[in-house]
């Protein structure tokens, strides 16, 4: 993979926004401070952005794109490209489908119809949809066991693309330009057996996104998708956030989607182009870099939710086996040593996987977005093994996010920033 002439090219984009300040924000550099030294720690910040994207194309990603907010300087970049084939470049600002990441624009609109009381967090969903979630079920699981997933409810993912389990790409082949309605995405996983009871485990399942979307068709009588874009994506100018609805494509200029599937396969898949029925409320966003620092600023900022809310959705639950991930209500809880606590969401979709980053104060911002996923190779428990790319990556966190006084770091990933994308691998098996 090393070896291709599209792995091998040189920083594509890296931009630069250093002294504007973000929305919502303040520029973290004094009034009195030389123009001078403005610039040279704005061309410093985007020289180490650029150095570190290019050091993950080379070790093996074809394409990255990222965005990084620090104290009110921002920066944007990318590295390698967008089509091996082509070598065409990969640009910051493409249109980038960013799975799960999903997950917290949908939790934040369920958490506004708790403020205007049409939801409660601990009733049960069968009161909202007792068709959808009929029975006993309806009746013990709650709307916050679906959104910090211990409902016990089974992912519809693995069983609608069941071959996927057995290192194939064929269900994904299969069911590209399928239809899949929420009904049926539902009873995919309502019919397998449960995870855990309601309440007393936790285990990442997409089904409650979609049943958590379903919800917001109810009390609101719009679709999700109509009722996210109204009150959270339009009032924030996202205007590089949106969701397909129907479109396979995504509109405007977009990077190929590479699925490996741990090398399993004779080769790996394309898909930058799918039917987006089959992910909905759980992962079907299409955003950027830019766009996701912008809605996570605005979130932990408080200015889509109140305190209380929010303090309801960083409230976790553990993660089993991860040292490194809790789980709020659709708000991931990233512990790093060199960063501190993070919060912010993974995605990944077949082809493309997205992290986005946020100190609580939302003084420091990362999100990046890849265009190749499940690149590692898996070891004899079938687990993925760390890749020089996670090594990259790993850096990359640190470099961004985690230096003093407003000045990236140098310094090398620790072993647990590197742990992190390694339990987040495992989430995506």
């Amino acid at each position: 993979m090393n070896g291709t002439s599209g792995l091998r090219r040189g920083l594509t984009a890296v931009g630069l926004a250093a002294m504007v300040a973000l929305p919502g924000s303040v520029t973290a550099v004094a009034a009195t401070a030389p123009i001078s030294s403005q610039h040279k720690a704005a061309e410093a910040g985007s020289a180490r952005l650029g150095e570190n994207l290019e050091a993950v194309h080379e070790a093996g990603m074809p394409g990255i794109q990222a965005a990084v907010s620090r104290k009110g300087r921002s920066w944007t970049g990318a590295a390698g490209v967008a089509d091996t084939h082509t070598d065409r470049p990969l640009e910051a600002g493409f249109g980038h489908r960013v799975g799960s990441v999903t997950k917290t624009f949908t939790a934040t609109a369920v958490l506004r119809q708790v403020s205007v009381g049409r939801v409660e967090l601990d009733a049960p969903i069968g009161r909202y949809l007792p068709e959808l979630v009929p029975g006993e079920r309806g009746e013990r699981i709650t709307v916050r066991m679906l959104l910090n997933h211990t409902s016990g409810i089974t992912d519809y993912f693995p069983v609608v693309f069941s071959s996927l389990t057995r290192g194939s790409l064929a269900d994904l082949e299969r069911n590209r330009f399928r239809y899949h309605s929420p009904e049926e995405l539902i009873t995919a996983g309502l019919e397998q057996p449960a995870t855990n009871e309601p309440g007393q485990g936790w285990a990442y399942s997409n089904t409650n996104y979609i049943i958590a979307g379903e919800l917001l068709r109810e009390v609101t009588g719009q679709s999700p998708e109509r009722y996210i874009t109204r009150e959270i994506i339009r009032p924030l100018g996202l205007r590089d956030t949106y969701f397909p609805r129907l479109n396979p494509f995504i509109p405007g200029p977009n990077s190929k989607a590479y699925e490996a599937l741990y090398h399993q396969p004779e080769r790996r898949g394309e898909y930058s182009v799918y039917s987006p029925t089959a992910l909905r409320a759980a992962g079907a966003l299409i955003s950027t870099p830019t766009d996701l620092n912008r809605f996570y600023d605005a979130l932990l900022g408080g200015e889509l939710l109140d305190e209380s809310l929010l303090a309801e959705m960083r409230e976790t639950v553990a993660v089993p086996n991860s040292p490194t991930l809790r789980y709020g209500l659709g708000l991931m809880r990233f512990e790093t040593p060199a960063c501190g606590a993070m919060w912010g969401h993974e995605g990944t979709v077949p082809g493309m996987s997205t992290l986005s980053l946020h100190s609580a104060d939302g003084k420091r911002q990362l999100s990046y977005g890849l265009n190749l996923t499940k690149y590692q190779r898996l070891d004899e428990n079938g687990l993925p093994l760390i890749h020089a790319i996670d090594r990259r990556l790993g850096t990359l966190q640190v470099n961004a996010v985690c230096g003093a006084s407003g000045t990236a770091s140098t310094a090398s990933p620790s072993g647990s920033e590197v742990a992190l994308l390694a339990d987040l691998h495992r989430l995506n098996r």
